[in-house]
């Protein structure tokens, strides 16, 4: 009896002894994953990111290309962003403005005209103008004026493209020594908006349009109750915007009613 319990103790031993021998053979022969390599990393395709736009108007980011822009919306390119920048304006920034007195509201929209060397159209002189960057010999008339310090918030081109220069925020130079019904400096109070052009020549019908869309902008910003030119309000010193600055086709464009032309819709240098 003690021989047959000796013997199995013994043969499950052995047994035992022979199975962790298979076991530990099977892990030593087990072939390791392989490790990537620099050609299967480099044929992985890589995760796309898109760049991202923030609308100037509202704060929004979104995916470069899926806006109208810059703008996350055409109706936020359309208006004044909270800064007083128009979206649909090209933005170019004078160094000539300040702050407006405190309890200003804009009131007053001024049209002028502008044209460097005068009766000339097109070039880079009126930007420069308003930069202080105007070259004094590149014309007679402009060592006249290249030390002069003037700026307006908005010029509009002959073919209707829109130049802004000044926040609407802030207190463009542009109308000088001036007085609307007693009110002096309307600079204070007041936007200025410059067409190219010149007294003696009338404007196009893309100057009008445009004209149109700003002012259609600004109403939405700005308490705007009164629209006249800079004739107006420094008579006998400025002519402009002219006797061709056609007043009733403004108003109608425009949709602007007659009280809010307190000089009037008769042509007027």
């Amino acid at each position: 009896m003690k021989w047959l319990l000796f013997t199995l103790i013994l043969t499950g031993l052995i047994i035992w002894w022979r199975y962790a021998q298979i076991s530990q053979n099977n892990r030593s022969s087990a072939k390791p994953p392989p490790k990537a390599t620099s050609k299967t990393s480099s044929s992985a395709k890589p995760v796309e990111s898109k760049n991202m736009e923030q609308c100037p108007h509202c704060g929004l980011r979104f995916p470069q290309g899926e806006g109208v822009g810059t703008y996350c919306s055409r109706e936020h390119r359309s208006n004044i962003d909270p800064k007083g920048w128009w979206g649909e304006a090209e933005w170019i920034k004078s160094p000539n403005y300040d702050s407006r007195p405190e309890g200003f509201p804009v009131e007053l929209v001024l049209i002028h005209n502008i044209s460097l060397p005068p009766g000339q159209f097109g070039g880079n002189h009126i930007v420069e103008f308003f930069q202080n960057k105007l070259d004094p010999k590149a014309h007679p008339y402009f060592a006249e004026i290249a030390d002069r310090q003037v700026s307006s918030h908005f010029l509009i081109r002959r073919d209707g493209h829109v130049q802004q220069f000044v926040s609407t925020l802030k207190r463009a130079w542009h109308a000088g020594v001036s007085d609307y019904f007693g009110r002096e400096r309307c600079n204070d109070f007041a936007i200025g908006i410059e067409l190219e052009g010149s007294d003696d020549v009338p404007f196009g019908p893309a100057q009008y349009i445009a004209l149109k869309e700003l002012v259609v902008a600004l109403q939405k910003f700005h308490p705007i109750s009164a629209y006249a030119g800079h004739s107006d309000v420094a008579p006998g010193r400025k002519t402009d915007p002219g006797i061709h600055f056609d007043w009733q086709r403004f108003s109608n464009d425009a949709n602007i009613p007659i009280r809010q032309f307190p000089y009037g819709l008769k042509n007027r240098s």
